[in-house]
């Protein structure tokens, strides 16, 4: 006989299944939470990349510049005064004689000409002292000689009165008279030999003065010609002139400078070098001047003591010929070795990265598919390579380009 059966719980198997498919879902959930990100593509032929390497490492720092004169010649104005002719332009070739420019001042031309007459006026008062000096001794010289004769005469009247007062033909007082007549004309001869010498010691004297004041006025005068000389201004060396920018008509000022003259085959490089490399450049060290038609060997002779801009001067002396070509204010490059590492560990050096710092840079694995993030340590760096202090070994390859947009990743895959 049939048994009857009670009827299936259907809620109880809906629950049952409801729970299982929740249990999965979070099972589900919890793993695909645990896995990771899937790595970026980088497309590899995008890439800079480089392998480490263990041996000899040459440091250098680069910059650009441009060639210069060693020595120019800035020719300034002497006078201010207006341009009537320019003579020559840029590019001429000049001798220390030449005259580049005539100028004209109607100012300065009537101080010369005042100054020549003001020497004219001392050099008659010359004449005319020395004149008057020669008479006055001369005059002198008569009083003298008349007071010498006086005092001759009367020593012989003295010497006859005495022979006559001997024999009483003269009464005493004459004789008395007589001699102190001598005596008197004896003073005074000598104060007139005196007067005379006084006389002739100061004529040579201020003859003298009045010779130092003609000279004095004649330098002036001299001067004052040389400024009248140098409106026609000249090259004043031999060269290339190099600067001159002046037309007809213009106005320029005592001190201005009017010209360069520079020689050609005497130049050097200036190069402007980052400040933050320039603290390693010392003088002598050797450089590489790239002129765009040729390199040239030099040296460092001087650094600038001043940053201007982020850059450092540096003067670098040229130690070979020029390429043809070459000129003054020619845009250069020039590479200054710093010093040779003997077996170092280096690689390529990467975008982002200052020496002695640590950075991150992706290393290759896995044959080359990815590039995995890792901490390298550096040390001292050069133009185009850096020195690995740490996190790397000789043999890896490394990603060198900027990889800034994968900062928050650690893998990469290339493509």
């Amino acid at each position: 006989m049939d048994i009857p059966r009670a009827p299936a719980n259907k809620s109880r198997r809906r629950i049952i299944y409801a729970l299982a498919g929740v249990a999965v879902l979070v099972v589900v959930t919890v793993a695909l939470s645990r896995l990771s990100p899937a790595a970026p593509s980088v497309d590899r032929g995008t890439l800079v990349m480089d392998t480490v390497r263990r041996g000899p490492m040459v440091r250098e720092v680069r910059g650009p510049g441009t060639l210069a004169p060693e020595s120019p010649t800035f020719i300034s104005a002497v006078t201010s005064g207006r341009v009537d002719r320019v003579i020559l332009r840029p590019g001429a070739k000049v001798e220390p004689g030449t005259v580049l420019i005539q100028m004209s001042n109607p100012d300065v031309e009537l101080q010369a000409l005042s100054a020549d007459q003001v020497v004219s006026a001392a050099e008659a008062a010359l004449v005319t002292l020395r004149t008057s000096l020669e008479t006055q001794k001369l005059s002198q010289e008569g009083v003298v000689a008349q007071m010498r004769s006086d005092f001759l005469d009367a020593q012989r009247t003295a010497l006859a009165a005495e022979s006559l007062a001997t024999r009483g033909l003269i009464a005493s007082f004459e004789l008395t008279r007589a001699r102190d007549k001598v005596g008197e004309l004896s003073t005074r001869l000598d104060i007139e030999q005196r007067r005379l010498a006084v006389i002739a010691g100061s004529v040579d004297s201020q003859i003298v003065l009045q010779q130092g004041q003609v000279e004095k006025l004649r330098a002036i005068a001299q001067f004052q010609r040389g400024r009248v000389a140098s409106m026609n201004v000249t090259a004043g060396a031999a060269g290339t002139l190099q600067d001159l920018s002046l037309e007809a008509g213009q106005w320029v000022q005592a001190g201005q400078q009017l010209a360069e003259v520079v020689e050609p085959t005497r130049l050097k490089a200036v190069l402007r070098i980052a400040e933050t490399q320039a603290a390693e450049v010392t003088i002598g060290q050797v450089a590489d001047i790239d002129t765009r038609n040729g390199i040239v060997k030099g040296h460092v002779v001087r650094t600038d003591p001043q940053a201007q801009g982020g850059t450092v001067s540096v003067d670098v002396a040229l130690d070979g010929a020029l390429p043809q070509g070459s000129r003054s204010d020619l845009s250069i490059e020039g590479t200054i070795t710093i010093e040779r590492l003997p077996n170092v560990l280096h690689v390529g050096r990467p975008a982002y990265g200052q020496s002695n710092s640590t950075v991150g840079l992706f290393r290759l694995v896995e044959g080359g598919r990815y590039a995995l993030r890792v901490n390298v340590q550096l040390g001292r760096s050069s133009v185009n390579s850096v020195e690995v202090l740490g996190g790397l070994k000789e043999g890896d390859q490394v990603i060198l380009s900027d990889m800034s947009r994968y900062d928050a990743v650690d893998r990469v895959k290339l493509d």
